[in-house]
């Protein structure tokens, strides 16, 4: 990842006024591309899968996605992308999204055909694509959380840890934690029998699946992820008056999304290595499901890993959006977890090695990249963006976040290989 060095105040009024215009063209444009809706499949589907699943004669999914036509709307990407003025930032940060809009339309002109996955690829990368630092793969990331996962001794665990929670009851304790949060009813948990997933978040709605059982870390994660990063960033989005699009879940803002809501349960403990465990089998799926496995393999893959049936469908219809359940492609944003986590967390240690972490702070105030969040720096001291109307207390609390972080950079000298030689 790099890091754009920092620019200073500007006056740019003219510019401003002229972005902000494209900007609503850019949302106008867009509203019909609802890449993960036309990507998910129905929940018709499981029922019939599972009960070949129970006869022992498992067989393919058969899903026919409907034809789109975005011909129009690339073209007015195209045209309002021409008008940016790429030394701006504004007209950078116009002009990266609607090219990131418009791969994710030609990926739905795509959809059922192996085409989708070039496209995936190219607005999410790829398990084999390398985290930041020149690291190890995020596949090769994903294998060691499945492992030491694996390893774990389930007696450590403690009583609560051990007991699910049902739907009706965690949508009562996460309505209260969010109704004492905005001080009001902002966002609502409701319950929906037809989602696959066991959760889903949108700006002012939470959806759990009404049949789904939930462990006791579940609740801070739904807190701290969906709602205090992913509905937060959009409300706070929808505070922008020049820049609208800052509400949107542009594709190329997923990694950064996800990156940091996967941080915000990873600094306040929410997260448990169940949680790491089910990210990284996502990826690994990703990567099976390209080098050839079809969907009934990819099922049984989560079932060995400890999953149940449903779950099992739930994940592997994940690694399925869009492309043919034959095997040879995938769709491939569930490797942004791990790689925006990496990412993010070494953005957040070097803004506090620079003395910049006003920045992350930044972060929050609509739905950006990490890149952005530099860019838009001046446009922020000038007060063309507005900062975040809401923040998470543990970004709030700039000590104890400053705490965490020096300890990081710190822990990051030692030598976990000469400790284990000595």
């Amino acid at each position: 990842m790099s890091i754009a060095p920092h620019r200073p105040p500007m006056t740019v009024d003219r510019d401003v006024t002229h972005h902000t215009a494209l900007d609503a063209r850019l949302v106008e444009a867009v509203g019909g591309i609802r890449l993960l809706t036309l990507t998910s499949w129905p929940a018709s589907l499981q029922a019939p899968f599972l009960a070949s699943v129970a006869r022992g004669r498992p067989v393919l999914p058969v899903l026919e996605y409907p034809k789109l036509d975005f011909t129009d709307t690339r073209r007015e990407l195209a045209a309002l992308s021409a008008q940016c003025d790429l030394s701006h930032p504004l007209g950078l940060y116009i002009q990266r999204s609607a090219h990131s809009w418009d791969l994710a339309a030609g990926l739905l002109e795509s959809l059922g055909t192996a085409e989708v996955d070039r496209y995936s690829v190219e607005l999410f990368g790829s398990p084999e694509q390398p985290l930041p630092g020149n690291g190890p793969s995020t596949r090769e990331a994903a294998r060691h959380f499945i492992q030491i996962a694996q390893e774990l001794d389930h007696e450590l665990l403690a009583p609560e840890e051990q007991v699910p929670v049902s739907a009706t009851a965690l949508q009562l304790q996460l309505q209260s934690d969010l109704d004492a949060f905005f001080e009001s009813r902002i966002i609502s948990v409701q319950l929906d029998p037809e989602l696959i997933s066991k959760a889903a978040a949108g700006p002012t709605r939470i959806r759990l699946r009404t049949s789904a059982r939930f462990s006791a870390y579940d609740r801070a994660q739904l807190f701290h992820h969906e709602a205090l990063v992913h509905s937060l960033t959009a409300l706070n989005g929808r505070e922008q008056p020049h820049l609208p699009s800052l509400a949107l879940s542009s594709p190329r803002v997923t990694a950064t999304q996800e990156g940091l809501a996967t941080f915000a349960e990873q600094i306040t403990g929410s997260i448990d290595i169940e949680r790491l465990k089910r990210i990284s089998l996502r990826t690994e799926a990703i990567a099976m499901a390209r080098e050839g496995a079809d969907f009934i393999q990819v099922f049984r893959y989560f079932c060995d890993a400890g999953q149940n049936n449903e779950e099992s469908f739930a994940s592997a219809q994940r690694v399925f959006r869009g492309v043919p359940a034959t095997g040879g492609a995938a769709f491939t944003k569930d490797t942004v977890y791990l790689r925006g986590l990496v990412s993010v967390h070494t953005f957040f240690r070097h803004m506090l090695a620079e003395d910049r972490l006003q920045n992350c702070r930044w972060l929050f105030a609509g739905k950006m990249s990490l890149t952005d969040a530099i860019d838009f720096a001046p446009l922020f001291e000038e007060g063309i963006l507005r900062p975040p109307r809401w923040l998470p207390h543990w970004v709030s609390r700039a000590n104890g976040l400053a705490g965490m972080l020096a300890f990081s950079l710190f822990a990051n000298r030692i030598r976990m290989d000469q400790l284990a030689a000595e």
